[in-house]
């Protein structure tokens, strides 16, 4: 009896290793990813996609409680090499974001698109969207802000 539920184990183990190893469709090919740092900090970063905003924060002002609002951060890209944004995340449900699907070639700008749904929350709130890239440093944080109110404005 051990042996057939041994045998059950290990044929179940490779199905689901084969089907983890099934053909993926990213559209943007890992070899973008070039950080030259090493394990004691020291390396050639002056190749690397260089992302710079034109601001880091933006206040919504007064807010109705349930009011979607949405403000496109702007950036370029001033490095030497192509810039990949793998993701833009809040650690809130009122808070999301849109980023480029294509790689920004050096010289070209972008935007990431910050949405904001104050429904369910009250009062002055300020969120933080982590946006992650390719640069150095590979981690870059917008913030938005909003003073919620109940009722009419």
């Amino acid at each position: 009896m051990n042996g057939k539920i041994f045998n059950i184990i290990v044929l179940i183990s490779v199905c689901l290793l084969v089907a983890g190893c099934g053909p993926k469709n990213n559209k943007l090919s890992p070899s973008l990813v070039n950080n030259p740092n090493t394990a004691n900090g020291s390396g050639d970063t002056t190749s690397l996609p260089v992302i710079t905003f034109n601001t880091t924060s933006h206040d919504f002002g007064e807010l109705q409680q349930g009011e979607t609002v949405m403000y496109a951060f702007r950036f370029k890209n001033e490095g030497k090499s192509d810039l990949l944004i793998s993701s833009a995340t809040s650690g809130c449900k009122c808070t999301s974001a849109k980023i480029p699907q294509n790689v920004i070639k050096p010289g070209e700008e972008g935007r990431i698109e910050v949405s904001f749904d104050p429904t369910g929350v009250v009062g002055f709130q300020n969120k933080v969207v982590k946006v992650v890239t390719n640069a150095q440093p590979n981690i870059v944080n917008l913030y938005v802000r909003a003073n919620v109110k109940t009722g009419t404005l």
